[in-house]
């Protein structure tokens, strides 16, 4: 196996750090050797504290010291590391970036929002195709949301907003039983934030990635394994992802782990990462979604790597 064509990355996200290594064969074809991610909470109280606390900083590092140990026992040539709204927004993260260069021989490369939309875009044109007429894309994580929106596989428009499940999970205590008023005053506090979008014609399609959108998915499928072969192109519909709210609403977070399809480490954000996207899906006036198991990581790939 030509193992000069194996490339990783690492995505820095703020709940999330996900590593990929994939392959280009000889036709051009990327191929899926690694794909993992863990959750490292990296945004762990940064939004009080504007910095990345200690034990987050060690989980991190040290998740990212194990995937680039694992990158070059694969036999990859290059590995790319990319850092998300946790990164830009902590006040520390230089030092976290010297940090992980001296331990892990990796630097970080802090990318824009619109740079994160246009990755995301490119993964999802790669994966699941895209339908000739108006279509938005999304991508929401810990920290932010990119969103972008294309006509004809060209893109229109494309911006991030500081829209995410663990700010939104710690402001208003999504992490176990909620309320009705807690819930309607999250949904609230996200429908302002994401303003932006009010007015916006109502694509002909819509696509989501990122972990929420892959656990609600997965979830719906009731898989006690994930598959991302059965997540990419899984349709989420509207009182679909009412009906999982519903039911996180009504547990706590130790309950939530118990549930198939569900990464346990995901259970005390899952609500809050439900909430945006039904939030996202009423204000483009959609009732259903087209689920990319495809993301930023393999944007990265095609940009860098396909020529």
């Amino acid at each position: 196996m030509d193992t000069r064509r194996r490339y990783a990355v690492i995505d820095l996200g703020t709940n999330s750090v996900k590593f990929h290594i994939g392959e280009r064969d000889a036709a051009g074809r990327w191929l899926r050797v690694v794909d993992r991610a863990e959750v490292t909470r990296l945004g762990e109280g940064l939004r009080e504290s504007g910095e990345i606390a200690p034990t987050a900083w060690e989980r991190t590092l040290a998740a990212i010291r194990d995937m680039a140990a694992d990158a070059r026992a694969a036999g990859t040539s290059q590995i790319v590391a990319l850092g998300t709204m946790g990164m830009r927004n902590a006040r520390n993260s230089t030092a976290f970036i010297a940090a992980v260069r001296a331990q892990c021989g990796v630097t970080i490369e802090v990318i824009d929002g619109a740079q994160e939309g246009r990755l995301a875009y490119l993964a999802v044109q790669a994966g699941v195709g895209l339908p000739e007429g108006a279509v938005t894309v999304f991508d929401t994580g810990g920290g932010s949301t990119q969103i972008t929106i294309g006509k004809a596989g060209q893109v229109l428009e494309r911006f991030s907003v500081d829209v995410g499940a663990v700010r939104f999970t710690e402001q208003f205590g999504l992490d176990g039983v909620v309320g009705r008023e807690s819930l309607d005053a999250a949904l609230a506090a996200i429908a302002h934030d994401l303003s932006r979008l009010d007015g916006a014609a109502a694509p002909d399609a819509l696509v989501g990635m990122g972990g929420a959108v892959t656990n609600l998915a997965a979830v719906s499928l009731g898989l006690t394994r994930y598959d991302p072969d059965l997540i990419q192109g899984a349709i989420l519909t509207a009182a679909e992802v009412e009906r999982q709210m519903a039911r996180y609403a009504g547990l706590a977070s130790e309950a939530r782990r118990a549930i198939p399809g569900l990464q346990p480490g995901r259970a005390d954000v899952i609500l809050a990462g439900a909430c945006i996207v039904r939030t996202l899906m009423a204000k483009l006036e959609q009732e259903r979604l087209a689920v990319s198991d495809r993301g930023l990581r393999h944007g990265v790939l095609i940009d860098r790597f396909s020529a």
